[in-house]
């Protein structure tokens, strides 16, 4: 299995004008979002184009609330209430957007709700990540049948794609590694040449046993990329309810500006500290073909974009804001009043990647090793667990982490005056500081440079 872009993928002959569309939940949220896509593509009239699309609004949160009822005991009567509201959401976007037509897919989008109602009690013994997987990959698997059904409804030929045969991973369930070689030949043989709209689910893929699999929360920007970098396409354009990318998030920075122009390097740092409007992971497949990915607004499609490709030198231009809440600060010290040295550190990061959990920031001293996680209860309870056995374990919830790339002189002392920095990181490019949620603002404001 190839955990990273291989070159046994890499560009055959001169590229093609495949465009990668991504829509995610936002922008089918419901019958009128979903209405919307029709100028959107009817204005891209060349050919082969690719969509990639999300759950709908917020369906992958209703999916794990009903997983979590799925495998509670004595929870019956609250699954069977998630359930039904589900599928009634989807069935009112059906209704408002078909009424009578004989187009309408509820009869496919029913026989999907009976599937996962079935898999709840076929998987509800499976260790959680797999069961997981097979539980919230019907968001996209639903919401695409539904905006496929509309477009041909609309004379937009479109042909509907199941991700979970394209898209070919390991069994790392809720965070699959990809294997390129076998996703390159599926996408290729389907795809390539398309004279429809070819439309398919972002954030899932499938095993070579047939089992659903997830790419990590957001992954739909990921799952553009893999069809862009497996198509040699000239561009992917990442539709959004935001004209673009931003330096901070506007609703928690009154003075956000918008980021016009972004290396795929910059583009990556922002996103690995947190920032929410590009996965991780995608940017990696676009560098190495020289794939440009465009961010635009679905709302405001002639507004200016945000673009992001190889050229650095609007990197720095400005200061990048990034929070992430609902943080835990984990102090572990060795119980024998010994050195916090290179093996016992080892062993602490080997316990983290078993939990499967990602540090924010890491602080060090001769008799402390600690770490800033994302709350994540299930994965995080496990660690503390494991450490628990071997260390002394201090712990603070409710934090917030404050990173800023490119900080002007001056400016993280500004932000954080009138709060105590519980921990702080600095290098050349990037500052981050911990404090906690309770003293924090609920709107920010970037200072002016000194």
């Amino acid at each position: 299995m190839t955990h990273g872009v291989g070159h046994d993928v890499t560009r055959q002959g001169e590229p093609d004008m495949t465009t990668v569309f991504k829509f995610g939940g936002a922008s089918i949220k419901d019958a009128d979002a979903i209405r919307h896509l029709t100028p959107l593509l009817e204005e891209h009239t060349d050919r082969p184009l690719i969509v990639v699309v999300s759950a709908m609004g917020k369906t992958t949160n209703k999916l794990e609330a009903l997983l979590a009822a799925a495998r509670s005991e004595g929870k019956e009567d609250a699954y069977r209430e998630c359930f039904e509201a589900l599928q009634a959401d989807h069935h009112e976007a059906m209704e408002a957007l078909f009424g009578d037509s004989r187009d309408s897919p509820a009869e496919r989008v029913d026989a999907l709700f009976d599937e996962l109602d079935a898999l709840h009690r076929k998987h509800r013994a499976s260790p959680y990540a797999r069961h997981y997987d097979q539980t919230v990959c019907y968001g996209e698997l639903i919401s695409t049948t539904i905006v496929a059904a509309w477009l041909n409804h609309c004379g937009i030929a479109t042909d509907w794609h199941d991700a979970r045969e394209l898209v070919r991973t390991d069994a790392c369930h809720q965070a699959a590694n990809l294997d390129w070689a076998a996703t390159a030949d599926a996408i290729r043989e389907r795809l390539r040449g398309s004279e429809c709209v070819a439309l398919t689910q972002g954030f899932i893929g499938g095993t070579e046993h047939g089992d659903a699999t997830t790419l990590g929360r957001e992954g739909s920007d990921f799952s553009a990329a893999i069809f862009a970098h497996c198509l040699d396409a000239r561009e992917v354009v990442i539709w959004k309810d935001v004209t673009g990318l931003f330096n901070a998030d506007p609703r928690r920075f009154d003075n956000a500006i918008q980021l016009e122009r972004l290396s795929y390097a910059e583009a990556t740092e922002l996103a690995w500290h947190g920032a929410k409007v590009i996965h991780p992971k995608t940017l990696g497949p676009l560098q190495e073909k020289s794939i440009p990915l465009t961010v635009r607004s679905f709302e405001t499609p002639d507004a200016t974009p945000s673009v992001i490709d190889a050229e650095r030198r609007f990197d720095a231009e400005a200061p990048s804001c990034i929070l992430r809440e609902e943080q835990v600060w984990i102090e572990v010290l060795p119980r024998d009043f010994a050195f916090m040295d290179e093996p016992r550190q080892h062993d602490i990061l080997g316990r983290l990647v078993e939990a499967g959990l990602h540090a924010n920031l890491v602080d060090s001293s001769a008799m402390r090793f600690a770490l800033c996680l994302d709350n994540k209860p299930e994965r995080l309870e496990q660690l503390i667990d494991s450490l628990e056995a071997d260390y002394e374990i201090n712990r603070e919830d409710g934090l917030t982490l404050l990173t800023v790339r490119h900080p002007q002189p001056g400016m993280m002392d500004t932000l954080s005056e009138g709060r105590e920095a519980l921990a702080e990181r600095r290098n050349a490019t990037t500052a981050q500081r911990l404090f906690r949620s309770s003293d924090c603002p609920e709107t920010w404001h970037i200072p002016e440079s000194r």
